[in-house]
C-alpha cells in the first residue's frame, strides 16, 4: 500500500509534500483558467458593442455565455487556492485502484470538451448554458464549504457536514455532473454520451472509496451517512 503523505515526517514537511502532490492539479486548473480568458474577453467586447449601439438587441445567449465562463473561471480560481492551502490528510493508505478511479472520475470529462460542438436548437442550447451555470454555482458553493479539506484522492482531512453537505454526501460531484451534462449537450453525439456514462461509473466508485476512508477516520461518519443521501435527497 502506498501513502499520499508519509506520516512519520515533521508537519511542515508533510505540508510541503502534500503541496508538491497537488502541484500538477494547481497547474492544470490555472492553465484551464488562463485558456478561457481570451474567449471571455472577446465575448465581453462583443457585448459592449451591442450595448453601445442598441442594448435592446443584446443577444441573451451571449450574456449567458459570458456568465457561464465567468462562473467557470471563478470555480477554477477557487480550486487553485484551495488546493494550495488545503489541510494535510490523515494517515490512511491508498491503494492503486482508488487512485485510478479518482483520476478517471476527475479527468474523463475533459474528453467531452475536446469533441467537436454540434449545432443545437435554441431550446437545447439554453438548457446547456443554464446547466453549466447552475452546476458551476452549486460546485462553487460545495467547494467553499469543503474549503481546505478538498482532495482528488479518497482522503480524510476534515469531516464537513454543513452547507450542501448537510443534505447530500457528495454535492461537489452533483455540481460537476450537471456541468458535464450541459457540456455534453453541446457535443450531442454517441462519443459524448459514452464518455459521460463512463465518467459517471468511475464517480460512483470514487464515492464508495471516499466513504470507506471517511468512515475509518471519523467515528460519527456512519451516523452522517444514515441521515443524508449520497447524491439526491429522497432518491439516492
Amino acid at each position: 500500500m502506498n501513502q499520499l503523505v508519509p506520516h512519520n515526517i515533521r508537519p511542515s514537511r508533510r505540508k510541503l509534500y502534500d503541496l508538491f502532490a497537488a502541484a500538477p492539479l494547481i497547474a492544470w486548473y490555472l492553465f484551464s483558467l488562463i485558456q478561457m480568458l481570451p474567449s471571455m474577453a472577446q465575448q465581453i467586447s462583443l457585448a459592449k458593442l451591442f450595448i453601445q449601439t442598441d442594448p435592446s438587441v443584446l443577444p441573451p445567449f451571449l450574456v449567458l455565455g459570458i456568465v457561464s465562463k465567468m462562473c467557470t473561471i471563478v470555480f477554477f480560481a477557487l480550486l487553485v487556492v484551495m488546493f494550495a492551502v488545503r489541510r494535510v490528510p490523515l494517515h490512511y493508505p491508498i491503494t492503486f485502484y482508488p487512485r485510478f478511479v479518482a483520476g478517471a472520475g476527475t479527468f474523463l470529462g475533459i474528453g467531452i470538451v475536446m469533441l467537436a460542438p454540434e449545432e443545437l436548437s435554441s431550446g437545447l442550447y439554453l438548457i446547456s448554458l443554464l446547466s453549466i451555470i447552475g452546476g458551476t454555482v452549486f460546485a462553487v458553493w460545495a467547494t467553499l464549504t469543503l474549503a481546505r479539506s478538498i482532495s482528488i484522492m479518497p482522503e480524510a482531512r476534515r469531516l464537513v457536514t454543513s452547507g450542501p453537505y448537510a443534505f447530500v454526501r457528495h454535492p461537489l460531484y452533483v455540481g460537476e455532473f450537471v456541468v458535464l451534462f450541459g457540456i455534453a449537450l453541446q457535443h450531442l453525439m454517441p462519443w459524448a454520451l459514452l464518455l459521460l456514462g463512463v465518467q459517471c461509473m468511475f464517480q460512483f466508485e470514487r464515492m464508495k472509496s471516499e466513504e470507506r476512508v471517511l468512515a475509518r477516520a471519523f467515528p460519527n461518519y456512519e451516523d452522517y451517512m444514515a441521515r443524508t443521501a449520497r447524491l439526491l435527497p429522497g432518491v439516492y
